[in-house]
C-alpha cells in the first residue's frame, strides 16, 4: 500500500492482469485491455499487484497532473473493461480504441476529467495516411507499441516500437505507415502551466506542500476529510 495526491493515475494493461484495491474500498481486477482511472485529488492509499503472466505482463501506466485548484479534490477510481472501451474506423485500414476523448462522434467512457485529455489506441495497417486533428493549445505526444511509422507528415519523423515523440504546436497530427502495420497510443492533454514539486508518488505545487503531504501520511491524517 502506498500513497498519492494531487495526480490522476492512470492504467492500461495490454496483456496479464494486475490486482487492485484501494483506501476507498474499492478492489478488483485490471484484466487485459482494461483500464483503471484513478484520481488521487486530496489522498488515496492503494496498492497494484501485478499477477504472473505469460509471455509476459505488458501494459502502462501514465500520470496527469492536477491544478492547484484541483489538487486536494475529493479522490475517485474507475475500472473500465475492455468491452466498454468503444473501437472506431474513421478511415480504411484504421482502427481506434477511444478510452478518453472523441472522434468520429463516439466519445470513450472515461469523462469529466479536468486536463480535458485524449487518450487513444491507435492501429492503422500498412500503406496509410491518416489525419487526427488535435485540440487547440494542446499538447501530444504519441508512443509506438508496434511497427514503424513516419509522425508529422511525409518530412515527419520514423519512429519505432517502444519509442515516444512528443510534438509541438498544431492542430493536427499525421500519421503514415509504410509495408508494415503500426500500432501506438496518442495521448494529448490541456497544459497546466503550474510549478510541480514532485516527490515519489506525490506531485504538488510548493516543496511545503509536498512535506506537509508526507507528515501527514506519517502521522495518519493522509485521508482526513477536507
Amino acid at each position: 500500500m502506498h500513497p498519492h495526491r494531487g495526480i490522476e493515475t492512470i492504467t492500461y494493461v495490454l496483456r496479464g492482469r494486475v490486482l487492485h484495491k484501494d483506501s476507498m474500498g474499492h478492489s478488483g481486477v485490471i484484466e487485459a485491455g482494461g483500464v483503471q482511472w484513478m484520481t488521487a485529488g486530496g489522498g488515496i492509499i492503494h496498492e497494484e499487484m501485478p499477477q504472473v503472466s505469460q509471455p509476459a505482463l505488458w501494459g502502462f501506466q501514465l500520470w496527469a497532473n492536477l491544478p492547484a485548484s484541483h489538487k486536494m479534490m475529493a479522490p475517485r477510481y474507475r475500472e473500465i473493461r475492455s468491452d466498454q472501451i468503444p473501437t472506431v474506423s474513421p478511415a480504411d485500414g484504421v482502427t481506434i480504441k477511444i478510452i478518453c476523448g472523441r472522434v468520429n462522434g463516439i466519445e470513450g467512457p472515461v469523462r469529466e476529467i479536468v486536463i480535458d485529455p485524449e487518450y487513444l489506441d491507435v492501429t492503422l495497417a500498412p500503406e496509410r495516411s491518416f489525419d487526427h486533428p488535435v485540440k487547440p493549445g494542446h499538447r501530444l505526444f504519441g508512443y509506438v507499441l508496434e511497427g514503424e511509422t513516419r509522425l508529422g507528415g511525409p518530412d515527419g519523423a520514423v519512429v519505432g516500437a517502444e519509442t515516444a515523440a512528443l510534438f509541438g504546436d498544431g492542430d493536427t497530427v499525421r500519421i503514415i505507415t509504410g509495408t508494415n502495420a503500426v500500432r501506438l497510443l496518442l495521448v494529448s492533454g490541456r497544459p497546466i502551466g503550474e510549478p510541480i514539486a514532485w516527490g515519489g508518488p506525490i506531485v504538488m505545487n510548493t516543496r511545503e506542500e509536498l512535506a506537509r503531504a508526507f507528515e501527514e501520511y506519517r502521522d495518519g491524517t493522509f485521508l482526513a476529510p477536507r
